[in-house]
């Protein structure tokens, strides 16, 4: 059944709404969605029980699509710097635009086409990604064009490519459900996949002799569906893969017969194994040799294996070759092109995918055609219509900053992404960004971090405000669907693109047809497509139109097919020179960044559950915030005991690259010697540039992807006695933006949301000494407890000083500065709408903690889609519900599923402490 593409709905007494089918902007999932407006303004989201990736389930993300992009923080009209060091002003598309392409033009014309360059991202669709691409070789003559992707599935693209002859991953998600044994390495599926792990969960719950493994240093979500997790120590997967290879092939569960009808390369692959012994691989990795010849031996015997990666495996200097020892598994067994079996690559964008087809990295031109392959520039310049296509090497994203820092880079363009919190070894990224002499960023929300930087800010529509096309990460395009109009000026991004080449065309290529004469997103998609026409992705046979009336398709779809193709390489052909599947033999080889004594600790960093990349989008939506509230670094209790650190305190964080000042908590899913960090936090909601501050920037030598998640770091107490604490509810962006630049000043501070119908600003900070006074009256100004209905204590002596604003019988603002204890105590009574009886008389008392009250900080909520938190579940647990009965009670867990895995912990936990 195809997807609704537009349903008129009408409800007694309401005014009429519409449902408009797209898809989801989060993960590489592609979920489709049905948003509910009203032609101006998107009312609602829902799953859309017609779409082949989700079946109409949401995750916690994709559910509050709609409480998302608040128009305080878009970006809603050009903005333009007319020198460093000056403010921006507003000005209008043309002037914007025509002031870009002057600059251009005389930055090609004095440096050459390769001093300029090209930074987007995977959350652009199809379309705006092909514009790009034909903007950067076609018209300007360069491959400085990379995306965001490089940071995400480049080692992936490698590693197919090498292993299997193209960049095409060839299961399907039917194949997680239908699966005898599932490997899942390096990735938290349950948190960065949520609605495949929902169909995971369900398929092990109809099948329970299906066996899942995951790899995985840490014990995540995912893990609590696992049959067998091995905690390997960081960057050890390939020596895993080998050692798994070297008990398949000594207990003779290689299928043989595939090898050497389908395969190259064996016997060397073979000789080098032979080294990685069960005793010498438990050694490096850190695992027990029962736990090894366990894998091995489920995947060895299973009649179907399937692996699913991520991350873990991608974002690491070593990242090509763990993706081809995955892949050399299914290789050794024969698994590969059957139901329920081969490798997995998922994306972590939503259309990294499409941004790989289009040729959006620097190294690649559409069609999987290589940039460095002059038969290939030859084919894409002719379609194009050009005499040729540059042959110098682009730069990859990490080089690209560099070019820029070194000042190599004049202009450079941004789009859709937040360099300045999302790559590594972020002060030198902040250097670039500041010496770059013009910037220009394209962009739905002007908060960003990246946007401080930009000369030219350029407004972009944002998702449900256009049309284009997006695929996922089993090859499925699905046509996107405009439900509102973008707000003010704000545009599509494949508009604003061909209008600036249009411009700069004038000035490159005077008198000379037009390379951009498009009027609409389709008209690109139809030119682009025939860029496919016989390469292993074909689209060629696609439409809009197809897409409406058949429903997402995937890739390869031809000329003249009926329907998308769901498994690729069931004939045992392989789009190589010989026709055969590739083995690589590569060693295992330590990561060069090592602990030692100044640096003892091994950094991981991952996904928060409710949170998405850098929060542009997610960090607009309180209630997002309640499942973790701030950035927290995680220890092992051993770690904080041998530190002597007390967990929520304050600790300095530094690596060989920068530092960070967070608190710290004590986590047992984290191994004693590692910690871990999520990887959201920038400078917006941590003072200190954030998490990437600390990461390396070294890279794979093949795909160029850096190394985010591993860094050696340490950790020590933060010494700083004076620490603040408020609480604002209400126009929280506006806010947000006026307080954020005061808290530059103090050493630790961070800035969050916090609440669910009525939103609110949180902020936490800390330094050595008291603040001026008048900056503590410039933050009470603008939290509201300044003046008016105010209940305000104040000892200069001690520098402490306590206000309380409240207003119809209820808290709506709070600061506390100097000492803090009470913090949970007024947060609670703001979160319950209520003023207590005891608060005149605790807040005009030398008193830290008000009578009565325990200090103990309220429960995180566990369940965001119905606000249940960990404490009603655990009195749940406590009265002797089992998970049934506290989804009929509570609800918790009936709605997007994502607190399950967290529920079956503390069902496993709560009850022998309760008992104890």
């Amino acid at each position: 059944m195809p997807p609704v593409s537009e349903v008129i709905l009408q409800a007694a007494a309401t005014p009429p709404s519409q449902l408009t089918a797209s898809t989801c902007c989060y993960c590489g999932v592609g979920c489709g969605v049905l948003i509910e407006h009203d032609g101006e303004k998107i009312l609602g989201v829902q799953g859309d029980p017609s779409h082949p990736a989700n079946h109409g389930k949401l995750c916690s993300k994709g559910s509050t699509l709609h409480l998302t992009g608040d128009l305080d923080a878009r970006a809603l009209y050009p903005e333009l710097r007319l020198g460093k060091g000056l403010a921006r002003s507003r000005s209008d598309w043309d002037n914007a635009l025509d002031h870009a392409a002057a600059v251009f033009t005389e930055t090609i014309r004095e440096h050459g086409p390769d001093s300029v360059a090209f930074y987007i991202s995977g959350q652009l669709l199809t379309e705006d990604y092909y514009a790009f691409n034909k903007l950067a070789r076609a018209l300007v003559g360069t491959n400085n064009i990379d995306s965001n992707s490089r940071l995400c599935m480049s080692s992936a693209v490698v590693g197919y490519k090498r292993s299997l002859g193209a960049d095409a991953p060839p299961c399907s998600y039917e194949d997680i459900e239908q699966s005898d044994c599932l490997l899942i390495a390096g990735s938290n599926m349950a948190y960065a996949h949520p609605i495949l792990f929902r169909r995971l969960e369900a398929a092990k719950a109809a099948r329970p002799d299906m066996q899942i493994i995951v790899v995985d240093p840490r014990r995540t979500d995912t893990c609590e569906l696992a049959d067998l997790h091995l905690a390997i120590l960081p960057g050890t997967d390939v020596a895993l893969f080998h050692g798994i290879l070297h008990l398949l092939l000594w207990e003779g569960w290689v299928d043989r017969a595939y090898i050497d009808a389908h395969t190259e390369g064996f016997d060397a692959l073979k000789t080098l194994v032979r080294d990685y012994s069960p005793a010498a691989v438990a050694e490096i990795c850190g695992i027990e040799q029962n736990d090894l010849l366990r894998a091995a031996e489920l995947i060895g015997k299973a009649p179907s294996f399937l692996s699913l990666w991520c991350m873990g495996l991608n974002q690491s200097t070593a990242g090509s070759a763990k993706n081809s020892a995955l892949i050399n598994l299914h290789l050794a067994t024969g698994q590969i092109g059957r139901v329920g079996a081969g490798p997995f690559s998922l994306t972590g964008q939503p259309n990294a995918m499409g941004g790989r087809e289009t040729g959006s990295l620097s190294n690649l031109l559409p069609g999987h055609r290589e940039a460095g392959n002059a038969e290939h520039r030859a084919e894409v310049a002719r379609y194009w219509g050009v005499d040729s296509l540059p042959e110098s090497t682009g730069l990859t994203a990490i080089e690209l900053f560099e070019a820029v820092r070194a000042g190599k880079i004049k202009a450079l363009w941004i789009a859709c992404t937040n360099p300045a919190q999302s790559l590594p070894d972020q002060q030198k990224v902040h250097e670039a960004l500041a010496a770059c002499p013009f910037v220009v960023v394209q962009e739905a929300f002007f908060t960003t971090e990246t946007c401080h930087y930009a000369d030219l800010l350029l407004p972009a529509a944002s998702w449900g405000e256009k049309e284009g096309s997006v695929t996922n990460s089993e090859r499925r395009i699905t046509h996107v669907r405009r439900a509102v109009p973008a707000p003010a000026e704000a545009r599509p991004d494949w508009a604003i693109t061909c209008d600036f080449a249009r411009r700069l065309e004038q000035q490159l290529r005077p008198g000379l047809p037009s390379l951009f004469d498009f009027d609409s997103a389709q008209a690109l998609f139809e030119e682009y497509k025939h860029l496919t026409r016989d390469r292993d992705l074909d689209l060629s046979g696609l439409s809009y139109a197809i897409l409406d009336n058949q429903g997402p398709q995937q890739w390869p779809f031809p000329a003249g097919a009926q329907h998308g193709t769901a498994r690729l390489y069931e004939n045992g052909r392989f789009p190589t020179a010989s026709g055969r599947a590739q083995f690589l033999a590569e060693p295992y080889r330590a990561a060069k960044e090592q602990r030692d004594a100044r640096y003892p600790l091994l950094l991981n960093t991952g996904r928060l559950r409710d949170q998405w990349h850098g929060m542009s989008r997610t960090g607009t939506a309180a209630r997002l915030f309640g499942h973790a509230e701030e950035a927290v670094l995680s220890l092992h209790p051993d770690e904080l005991r041998n530190r002597r650190l007390e967990a929520g305190e304050l600790i300095v964080l530094r690596s060989r690259r920068g530092g960070l000042i967070l608190p710290v908590q004590a986590d047992d899913s984290v191994r004693p010697g590692q910690a871990y960090l999520p990887m959201h936090w920038g400078n917006r909601f941590l003072k200190g540039l954030g998490t990437n501050v600390l990461t390396q920037p070294a890279f794979d030598p093949l795909s160029k992807q850096p190394e985010l998640k591993l860094s050696s770091v340490e950790v020590a107490k933060a010494e700083l006695p004076w620490q603040f604490f408020a609480l604002v509810e209400g126009d929280v962006q506006r806010r947000f933006e006026a307080l954020r630049p005061l808290f530059e000043g103090f050493a630790y501070a961070s800035l969050t949301l916090a609440g669910r119908e009525r939103p609110a600003l949180l902020i936490k900070a800390a330094s050595a000494v008291a603040p001026q006074a008048e900056l503590l009256a410039q933050i009470d100004a603008l939290l509201g407890v300044a003046e008016g209905p105010v209940l305000a204590y104040d000892d200069p002596q001690r520098t402490v000083g306590k206000r309380i604003r409240i207003e119809d019988g209820r808290i709506t603002s709070i600061r506390l500065a100097g000492e803090t204890a009470a913090r949970h105590w007024l947060k609670g009574l703001w979160s319950d709408g209520q003023a207590d009886a005891g608060l005149r008389r605790w807040l005009l008392a030398p008193l830290a903690t008000p009578p009565g009250s325990s200090g103990k900080q309220a429960s995180k909520i566990l369940c965001n889609c119905l606000n249940v938190s960990e404490d009603a579940v655990c009195a749940g647990i406590a009265r002797g519900l089992d998970l049934n009965g506290l989804k009929q009670e509570l609800k918790c867990g009936t709605s997007c599923g994502s607190c399950v895995p967290e529920i079956k912990r503390l069902l496993a936990s709560v009850p022998a402490v309760v008992n104890a």
